[in-house]
């Protein structure tokens, strides 16, 4: 017997559906919410893999006050205190909040509401400032509003899909997968993908077009220009819905295609054929993200999307939309309660006429009357001693802020830093004065909106472990005990929901964009059994709405939508003779974030296991750096080590390195140290995408893998990154300094007590080394001077298993298989642990299609993630034959 449980995935903002099913025996199983109207029913790796997360290994499970465990009680008291104390010696502008897109809306809620409407200070920002903070400035800018205007059915309608800054297949690949299946239904679909890298979305691409980086808002410009030219406008819109065309327009006029491709640095024929798909397509829609969001012009480059959308009338119809898709599963969410310190609550500002609505809607004693810090300042303001309290909900800015050495630093010099965490160990946790455990996902309750303003319930089906409490109750704890607890003295989410709806709609009227006040009403056995909507939900649209503006309608006071100048411009920080090469930072396609939770899961750790930095094979030539050697990036504020990753897809001039590891995970290997700390003026968002840096090879003596089982920590003064693994301790090491011996090197920091060893020895000082206790593999050490080749799954299966013959117990000495086994090879499909060795031979025996593949050994045929690495692997082995 089984007991299913419907709730929502707590990664990326696709916002997907799933389905837990517990069964008698206590076991959990994870699937997509085929009822669901983000997925369908699919999940990609990540979302099928998070039964593997919910371990209680590592977890923050009782409140600690500096360093000591103690009861709620104490910790709640002392918050409250020492925040009074800041208040009353400082002023409430000495405090802050930074709160995350991970938190629900219902913790979210609470949270903006103590710090602007009680603390009385709008410094509380959040993590989504990184990811669309430039897609929220372009929305409001050109509609009046923070409305994404379209829903996925239009991605699969559409005649043309333009996707710039993101890598959807990795980053996004529900959305991915529902554009293949539709491209497949509808082949006269095109796709073009604007991206500086060959990404597995160029897959589908009808064409890609390799701009460089940061040159985006000029092909928007350009093709705004090239419909003029073309009797492309839909002049009929812009007369009776939109203002500013002729403005905008003059300024599209100089951005012929010759200087687009000049600037952009393509191949004219390539821009023609963008821009002739453009006036050849009926419906288009743009999908966008951090490629786009995260540059010192983002949100400029999001008008230049939108402005072309208006102008060719592609906007409130199936099919057509500018299209930003979220990094975080409540970024939206965030949005929607003012967790951004430039808005107030429910999508309101800063105006006299929202800040008396709020406050009146409040009670509040008193009420913020301007923006706060947004994320950048904020942490500079710490670092200056400006703000001498924040309390950090649910992210880790030792990370993922742009120089990130200096955020670390600030925390350290901080007077008080508050965490509240799922974690007992996270960059940022570790210099915490309180740390607060909270619920995590599958054990708390609330609501998520996702890309497509769809707003779905995360439902709990696991008890709260220990003391681990909801970040609602925690922080409206903690408003009671610093005076505010008529306001805070909630006893359910589903009233804080209720209160969040009702502020929507509050004093309304249609003249706000964000308005579920019609959910404001449910009560708490409604608010559980709640399906997914999309927002608004009022008098208007009462079961909700899926798609905006079809009435032409918009929401600044003329009711017309803006087009809006653009003057393209590239990145300031420009590259330099000393740090010569661009750095890119981004997504990988198994991990999330700082891998607290995907971190946990070893599958997901072994397609790609540490940290790297790809590199186009010329620039690495020149550069004197091997493929798989490692190196070292720096730039003016920090550096680190990765793995090499010659790639050809990789433009040249430009690196690009994932930004999900962090000193939990690796010695050196936080790409936001090397970022700067520049922002777009107008959204406060950081330049993640375009960081000069120079990048060298970081010469070793010796490089080495070791499994054992025992949590043990890496050795200081060299490079480790740990690998997830059931049950071990996995860690890829190297160093610069030679070991003489090595077994009194293990024994040190390893311990080889107990153990009986074999051992052989290889040449120019490299060790296998097997240590055995009573017929049990307990260590497994490679070391040589390059970094060893091993079959990491022959290795793990040894200690589940125990080779008990003379060639088995030397082939695993030799990091091998049993004889006649094949090695596996690299993990390409992660949902059922198919390696590339297995791959290859399947497909030198005749499996020539994805189909082929997938029927043979499965890869592919679950979240489809790695089919374009199939792909690959087709065209390089189908013409080889096994003899």
């Amino acid at each position: 017997m089984t007991a299913a449980h419907c709730t929502t995935c707590p990664y990326c903002g696709v916002g997907c559906g799933v389905t837990i099913e517990q069964q008698s025996n206590g076991e959990l199983t994870v699937s997509g919410d085929v009822a669901h109207p983000a997925n369908q029913g699919r999940l990609c790796v990540k979302g099928s893999a998070l039964g593997e997360t919910l371990d209680l290994t590592g977890r923050l499970l009782q409140p600690q006050v500096d360093g000591q465990p103690v009861a709620w009680d104490q910790a709640l008291g002392q918050v409250a205190q020492r925040f009074n104390q800041i208040i009353e010696q400082h002023g409430p502008q000495a405090v802050a909040f930074y709160a995350s897109g991970q938190l629900l809306t219902e913790d979210y809620y609470v949270a903006n509401k103590l710090m602007k409407g009680f603390i009385g200070a709008a410094n509380i920002d959040t993590n989504s400032r990184l990811c669309m903070a430039s897609a929220v400035v372009g929305y409001k800018r050109a509609f009046g509003g923070d409305v994404v205007p379209c829903c996925y059915e239009d991605i699969e309608q559409a005649d043309l899909v333009i996707l710039t800054g993101s890598n959807t297949a990795w980053a996004h690949p529900v959305v991915y997968q529902r554009l293949v299946k539709a491209r497949q239904q509808r082949p006269q679909m095109r796709v073009v993908v604007i991206d500086p890298r060959e990404t597995a979305t160029c897959d589908i691409a009808d064409l890609h077009l390799p701009l460089r980086p940061g040159s985006d808002a000029a092909l928007f410009t350009g093709g705004l220009h090239w419909l003029a030219e073309q009797q492309g406008l839909d002049t009929t819109f812009l007369q009776q819905h939109a203002s500013g065309a002729e403005a905008t327009l003059a300024a599209a006029a100089e951005w012929t295609p010759q200087r687009v491709a000049e600037f952009c640095g393509l191949p004219l024929s390539a821009v023609l054929t963008f821009f002739q798909l453009l006036t050849a397509s009926h419906n288009w829609v743009t999908l966008y993200s951090m490629g786009i969001n995260q540059s010192a012009s983002g949100a400029d480059k999001c008008n230049a999307i939108i402005n072309l959308h208006l102008a060719g009338g592609r906007i409130g119809r199936a099919g057509s939309g500018p299209f930003s898709i979220t990094g975080q599963p409540n970024a939206m969410g965030g949005r929607e309660v003012g967790g951004l310190a430039n808005q107030l609550a429910a999508h309101m500002g800063f105006t006299p006429e929202d800040i008396d609505r709020v406050q009146r809607f409040w009670q509040s004693p008193r009420i913020a009357r301007q923006p706060g810090l947004n994320a950048v300042d904020l942490f500079q303001a710490i670092a200056t001693g400006q703000v001498k309290a924040v309390w950090i909900m649910g992210t880790n800015p030792v990370v993922s802020l742009p120089d990130a050495d200096t955020v670390r630093q600030a925390l350290k010099q901080c007077p008080l830093v508050v965490v509240s965490e799922v974690m007992a160990m996270t960059d940022t946790a570790e210099l915490a004065h309180i740390r607060l455990p909270a619920l995590a996902w599958g054990e708390k309750q609330g609501s998520v909106t996702n890309s497509e303003r769809c707003i779905s319930r995360q439902r709990a089906f696991l008890p709260a472990p220990g003391q681990a409490r909801a970040d609602w109750w925690i922080l409206s704890q903690v408003a009671q005990r610093m005076g505010h607890g008529a306001a805070f003295s909630y006893q359910h989410p589903s009233e804080i929901f209720s209160e969040h709806a009702a502020l929507s709609g509050f004093e309304n009227n249609g003249t706000r964009a964000f308005d579920i006040g019609q959910l404001a009403g449910l009560d708490r056995q409604q608010w559980l059994q709640m399906a997914p909507v999309q927002w608004p939900v009022n008098a208007r649209h009462p079961m909700g709405c899926r798609r905006m503006f079809a009435d032409g309608r918009f929401f600044h006071p003329d009711g017309k939508a803006r087009l809006l100048p653009v003057t393209p411009r590239l990145p300031q920080n420009a590259v330099s003779a000393r740090y010569p090469l661009v750095l890119n930072t981004g997504r990988i396609r198994d991990q999330w974030h700082t891998m607290t939770r995907t971190g946990k899961a070893a599958r997901l750790m072994r397609h790609l296991s540490e940290p790297f930095c790809e590199i186009h094979p010329q620039d690495a030539a020149e550069l004197g750096i091997a493929d798989s050697s490692l190196v070292r990036l720096s730039s003016p504020h920090g550096w680190m080590l990765a793995r090499a990753q010659c790639n050809p897809g990789q433009r040249r001039g430009s690196v690009f390195v994932p930004m999900h590891w962090n000193g939990q995970f690796t010695a050196q290997g936080r790409v936001d140290s090397l970022i700067p700390p520049v922002v777009d003026a107008d959204s406060g968002q950081p330049e993640s995408k375009h960081a000069p840096v120079r990048v060298s090879h970081w010469p070793v003596s010796w490089q080495a893998e070791i499994f054992i089982r025992a949590d043990v920590a890496a050795p200081r003064g060299i490079y480790w990154s740990r690998v997830a693994q059931d049950g071990l301790t996995h860690y890829i090491m190297a160093g610069q300094r030679p070991v003489e011996d090595w077994q009194a090197w293990l024994q040190r920091h390893f311990s080889l007590e107990g153990m009986t060893l074999q051992t052989a020895q290889l040449a120019q000082r490299g060790l296998h080394l097997i240590g055995w206790r009573q017929g049990e593999v307990q260590l497994a050490f490679y070391v040589r001077q390059q970094a060893p080749q091993l079959d990491r799954p022959a290795i793990l299966s040894a200690f589940e298993l125990a080779p008990n013959g003379g060639p088995q117990r030397l082939a695993l000495l030799a990091g091998r298989g049993a004889p006649g086994q094949l090695a596996a090879g690299t993990t390409i499909c992660s949902c059922f642990g198919v390696g590339e060795n297995r791959i290859i031979a399947a497909i030198q025996a005749g499996c020539h299609s994805a189909e082929a593949l997938g029927a043979r050994l499965q890869c592919g045929t679950n979240c489809g993630s790695c089919l374009p690495e199939l792909k690959k692997l087709i065209q390089q082995h189908a013409s080889q034959r096994v003899a």
